[in-house]
């Protein structure tokens, strides 16, 4: 759900494929999870289901991205930079996102959401329910994955061990993903590890090094394990979505998905150009992270406020146009100043800490 850092270094296909992977997570939450999963009776678009529910796996094809973008955007970058270039990047638009739909909630949500201020309050930690107040909008759970693995990433450039130990890493890491999945099942080692949704992670990271040039038998050998482990992943998530009572997934059609779907990112990374104009490509991709931060609480407070009997379809669909509309400007009007500012005064201000404490310049590139 990241950019990458400048507009000549641009992966064009990795934005529209973005676009698609959040238009998979819009239907299956209006067309199969709905706000029927929060108590309520209505689903948007049912008819959808049997096609919907699968769309869940749009959430793991981002992780695979992440792992790319990550991956590039360390590059050339100190520790303490990288930090900064992440959180400029996500915060400022998780902290308007996340309050436009507290608002919404709290306006329009009476007798069906309820919010409260001390729940907006935990929220801008982000992981919420590690404050005891449950998300206000539960699609955040992805956005506290992405956290988590931007933070190993930062410590293991810390420590040296990223991209140099590429390859231990990611072994260590299925070995923990693997022993905790097929024994303790611990979630504390679920959360810490990413233990369900590693594979994705990795295969990003190996697409970036064939990017860069790899080639050799390992990375054949690591990409195959790292493709087994997310085919895997996707299938064991089946146990929660089950709990859904109108859930009925086709095991294969999960792995078919899946593969797919890391095979798409995989050839994303291979196209050079696109036969689109760059403005509308980068308006793809910039729109995506604040679509899906706003798309799913905001839009079924509207569906139940509006209670809709007839036009179903066009109410759903006027509602996912106006989310996209909303989120595009917060791309264009917000992010645009907003980014900048942030990451000049944390570079700032490290860069003068760093001087003051060991006479070394931190500045975040």
């Amino acid at each position: 759900m990241d950019q990458i850092r400048t507009e000549s270094s641009r992966v064009p296909a990795l934005d529209l494929l973005r676009l698609i992977a959040v238009g998979a997570v819009i239907l299956y939450h209006y067309g199969f999870w709905g706000p029927a999963s929060h108590g309520e009776t209505q689903v948007a678009l049912p008819a959808l289901g049997p096609f919907a529910q699968y769309g869940f796996l749009g959430v793991p094809v981002f992780f695979a991205i992440s792992g790319f973008v990550i991956a590039y955007s360390a590059e050339g970058r100190t520790p303490i930079g990288f930090a900064i270039a992440r959180f400029s990047r996500i915060y400022p638009t998780f902290v308007l996102c996340m309050t436009l739909t507290f608002a919404a909630t709290a306006l329009f949500g009476a007798g069906h959401f309820e919010v409260t201020t001390r729940q907006w309050l935990a929220n801008l930690f982000i992981a919420a329910p590690m404050l005891g107040q449950p998300y206000v909008d539960t699609s955040y759970w992805s956005l506290v994955i992405e956290v988590v693995f931007y933070a190993w990433v930062a410590l293991f450039m810390a420590l040296g061990l990223f991209p140099r130990r590429i390859d231990a890493i990611i072994v260590a890491w299925l070995a923990i993903t693997f022993a905790n999945e097929l024994t303790i099942d611990a979630p504390i080692f679920e959360k810490l590890f990413m233990a369900d949704d590693s594979g994705f992670f990795a295969v990003g990271l190996l697409i970036y090094q064939h990017y860069r040039g790899r080639r050799d038998l390992r990375w054949w050998v690591l990409s195959a394990l790292s493709l087994g482990t997310a085919v895997f992943q996707s299938i064991h998530k089946l146990e929660r979505l089950g709990v859904h009572p109108h859930a009925s997934y086709d095991p294969w059609v999960v792995a078919a998905i899946s593969v797919v779907g890391l095979g798409l990112v995989f050839l994303a990374t291979r196209i050079k150009r696109l036969p689109l104009p760059a403005k509308v490509v980068l308006a793809a991709g910039g729109v995506t992270y604040p679509l899906y931060l706003l798309h799913m609480q905001l839009g079924y407070v509207i569906f139940t406020a509006v209670a809709p009997q007839a036009h179903v379809v066009a109410i759903t669909c006027a509602i996912v146009v106006g989310a996209f509309v909303l989120a595009y400007g917060v791309w264009r009007f917000f992010e645009s100043w907003a980014h900048p500012l942030v990451k000049f005064a944390l570079s700032s201000t490290a860069d003068r800490l760093g001087r003051l404490f060991s006479g070394t310049s931190f500045e975040a590139r």
